[in-house]
């Protein structure tokens, strides 16, 4: 086993760092993640290729399926026990509480959906992930 020891020094953030809190707030907001400005997405989930208001590249994300994912876990865990408790206060019917919940559980996701994009691409911008290292 080999001894390994603290040295003490703890890293700064430099000037070429990115403050991630802001980042992801301004992703979530669906705005550019440097300036919070110019519009990220075109469309529904179309990222830019770049910034129109500042001009910096948003090309580099590699968002893919976390946006997905992370909208799963968030409905699927805020519906459930909304289901259950539902149920067991009203006791309607099956085709109501299917209505009902299929059209929240969409409702929700489409909402959701691309916020946490936003925000995926914002965290890669704050942390220089996938080509932003690059970018000024």
């Amino acid at each position: 086993m080999t001894d390994q020891t603290y040295s003490g020094s703890v890293t700064q953030l430099g000037d070429g760092d990115r403050e991630m809190r802001p980042a992801v707030l301004r992703g979530w907001r669906r705005r550019c993640p440097s300036c919070g400005g110019g519009p990220m997405l075109k469309g529904y989930l179309k990222v830019r290729d770049e910034c129109p208001v500042c001009g910096e590249d948003l090309h580099h994300h590699r968002a893919d399926d976390g946006p997905a994912y992370l909208t799963i876990l968030i409905v699927g865990h805020l519906m459930a026990p909304i289901l259950g408790w539902f149920f067991v206060e009203f006791r309607p019917d099956p085709l109501t509480t299917i209505t009902v919940f299929t059209i929240g559980t969409v409702a929700l996701s489409l909402y959701l959906l691309p916020r946490l994009k936003g925000a995926i691409v914002g965290y890669q911008w704050a942390k220089r992930m996938n080509g932003f290292d690059t970018a000024n």
